[in-house]
C-alpha cells in the first residue's frame, strides 16, 4: 500500500532541495550571470551523486552484518536520523522567510571567488540537504518495510512531487506561504520521525543493547491485524506497531510530546538594541 509517511517524507525533504536550486538558478538569470550556471549544476550534480552514494551504502553495506550487527547499526542510524530531522524542522521554521536572502548572500561571495567558490557553494547548500534526505529515507523505509516496494514508492512519489513545485515556484506558477508549508508539514514529520525513533529502540532491543524486549505495553494485534488495510495505512503514516514493549513506548511519548510543544511554541522576536549615544566632544582649550 501506498506510504503517506515516506511520500512526505520525500516531498519535504525534496522540497528544501527545490527552493535551494531554485533560488540559485534564478538569481543568476536575474543577474544576467548564465555563466556561472554550469559550476552551480556541477555542485548540485555531485551533491546529488552523494547522498545516493550514501543510501547505496546504507543499504546494501549492511546487508553483510549479521542479523545483530545490522538491527544495532540500524537503531544507531534511525536515531541519529531522527536528530538530524529534527534540528533541520526546527531550523526551517526559523529560517524559511530568510533563505532566499542568506542564499544570495552566500552566492554574491562565490561569484566573486570564482568557478571553485561556485561549485562549492552549490554542493553544501544540496549536499546537506541530500545526505540528510538519504539517512532519514533509509531508516524510516527501514522502519515501514513490510517486503513490498511500497515505502520506496512513497519516497519517490514525494520527491517527483518536490521537483515538480519546485519548479512551479521558478516559473512563476505556485506562489504559497512557505513558512507556514514548512511549520505544518514539519509537524507531520515529528509525528513520522516518532515512529522511527521507536522503531530504532526496538531494533536496538533486538540488538541485545538494550533491554525489555519482552515486557509489551500492550498487543491489539487481534484488532488492528498488521496485515489489514487499516493496519497497514497506520504503518505507512505513523510507523503504527499494534504490539510495542513499553521501553518504546516511553521514547515516542517523551520524544513526541515535548517536541511539538516546543515547535508550536511562540517564538520570541529578538529584542532590539539599544543605540549607542554619541561621545560628547569637548572643545579644546585656546
Amino acid at each position: 500500500m501506498f506510504s503517506f509517511g515516506n511520500y512526505l517524507i520525500g516531498l519535504r525533504e525534496g522540497l528544501e532541495a527545490s527552493l535551494v536550486v531554485c533560488i540559485l538558478i534564478a538569481y543568476l538569470v536575474k543577474t544576467e550571470r548564465r555563466d556561472a550556471l554550469l559550476p552551480i549544476w556541477i555542485g548540485i550534480g555531485v551533491a546529488v551523486a552523494l547522498a545516493l552514494g550514501f543510501g547505496c551504502a546504507l543499504t546494501f553495506g549492511s546487508s553483510e552484518l549479521t542479523f545483530e550487527a545490522q538491527e544495532a547499526l540500524g537503531g544507531s542510524l534511525s536515531i541519529v536520523a531522527v536528530g538530524l530531522v529534527t534540528w533541520m524542522v526546527f531550523w526551517m521554521r526559523r529560517t524559511a522567510r530568510h533563505l532566499k536572502a542568506e542564499l544570495h548572500g552566500k552566492l554574491d561571495a562565490a561569484l566573486q571567488m570564482g568557478t571553485a567558490a561556485l561549485v562549492a557553494t552549490a554542493f553544501l547548500a544540496v549536499g546537506r540537504e541530500g545526505l540528510e534526505t538519504a539517512l532519514f529515507v533509509w531508516a524510516s523505509v527501514r522502519a515501514s518495510s513490510d517486503g513490498s516496494h511500497a515505502p520506496l514508492i512513497g519516497v519517490v512519489l514525494g520527491l517527483l512531487t518536490a521537483v515538480a513545485l519546485g519548479w512551479l515556484f521558478y516559473k512563476g506558477t505556485v506562489r504559497i506561504n512557505l513558512a507556514k508549508f514548512f511549520t505544518w508539514t514539519g509537524a507531520m514529520l515529528v509525528v513520522v520521525a516518532a515512529g522511527v525513533l521507536a522503531y530504532g529502540v526496538h531494533d536496538l532491543q533486538e540488538a541485545r543493547f538494550v533491554g525489555g524486549l519482552q515486557d509489551k505495553a500492550f498487543d491489539i494485534s487481534a484488532t488492528i491485524p498488521p496485515d489489514s488495510w487499516y493496519g497497514t495505512l497506520l504503518k505507512g503514516v505513523f510507523n503504527f506497531q499494534p504490539d510495542p514493549t513499553v521501553v518504546q513506548v516511553v521514547v515516542w511519548l517523551l520524544y513526541l510530546i515535548p517536541t511539538l510543544a516546543f515547535f508550536f511554541a511562540p517564538t520570541r522576536p529578538t529584542p532590539r538594541k539599544a543605540p549607542v549615544p554619541e561621545k560628547a566632544t569637548v572643545p579644546e582649550q585656546g
